[in-house]
């Protein structure tokens, strides 16, 4: 059953949200003709961030394809509106929610992160979003559950690389809750002050900016609290390569990649490379979620 927000909030509440909602309804119907407006973050990087056509240009979307330019060859044809995201498992109110009603009431920030992909390279990106913690609030997450799952859109006619056997279809990612409900942890709805692009993940995707980028999941359709670790598909695939956390640690390696150092996309041919940080720059804010793990098993 579709949801709305109305029919799991106390009525009175719900109309006087409702003109604070009409503005950003309006540019999930029309984003091409307006700009998200979106607070600036005290979790922002100084960093300055790469341009829109480094961001939207190169980049892993293995539903549209194993190159770095598929994305944003192919991804022009998914449709994105409308759009659904089912939230269910151990939550007080589960449901079909429409886009509009997951976004409205939640602050929409920019959040200038860095971006490190486990190929070893890195960006600097200007997201908006908000943080899933809100959003998983309003849900009310219901005791036991310890982990949230995620999934991918399915929709090879629209997504070419769904076509390859290579991968099991959907895309599943998940974060231990702890790590969901963390105030670096976002859901991004847009970048440089517009609607995300569909090669980047439209019309909403995951960011964890501690962790390597393939767990910041894409097109989110699925949002489910469980008890137990959900699979993850890298993990899946290689279970030897890539572990269920996927902390960015210049001290572990994958078997394919150096992880000491990073290579900056768009530094230019003389930019070379620099070193990795720990958590990606985020130790001081996230390392505690980790105390007593052995990072080099449970990588």
């Amino acid at each position: 059953m579709q949801l709305k927000w109305s029919d799991v909030t106390p009525k009175p509440l719900w109309l006087n949200r409702r003109q604070l909602i009409a503005g950003a309804a309006t540019l999930l119907a029309s984003p091409a003709l307006a700009r998200i407006e979106a607070a600036p973050s005290k979790y922002s990087s100084t960093e300055e961030p790469n341009s829109l056509e480094d961001i939207s240009t190169y980049n892993n979307f293995y539903e549209f394809g194993t190159g770095k330019e598929d994305p944003a060859a192919y991804a022009g044809k998914l449709t994105v509106d409308p759009w659904s995201v089912v939230i269910d498992g151990m939550v007080d109110k589960p449901g079909s929610y429409d886009l509009a009603d997951l976004v409205k009431d939640q602050p929409l920030e920019e959040r200038i992160y860095r971006f490190r992909c486990v190929e070893a390279w890195a960006m600097v990106v200007p997201w908006i979003g908000f943080e899933l913690a809100g959003l998983l609030n309003r849900v009310g997450v219901q005791p036991g559950a310890k982990f949230v799952a995620f999934e991918t859109l399915l929709r090879p006619e629209e997504m070419p690389g769904q076509s390859s056997p290579f991968i099991e279809w959907p895309y599943r990612e998940g974060l231990r809750l702890d790590e969901a409900m963390h105030p670096l942890t976002i859901l991004a709805t847009g970048l440089y002050g517009e609607a995300m692009p569909n090669q980047n993940g439209a019309p909403i995707r995951l960011v964890v900016p501690w962790k390597y980028g393939f767990k910041s999941i894409k097109s989110i359709v699925r949002i489910s609290l469980v008890e137990k670790m959900p699979q993850t598909t890298w993990n899946m695939l290689q279970p030897n390569e890539y572990g269920f956390y996927s902390n960015v640690n210049p001290h572990v390696d994958h078997p394919r990649w150096s992880q000491a150092s990073e290579r900056r996309i768009g530094a230019g041919l003389f930019g070379g490379r620099q070193d990795t940080l720990m958590f990606n720059g985020y130790e001081a804010e996230v390392a505690s979620m980790y105390a007593g793990q052995d990072l080099a098993k449970d990588y």
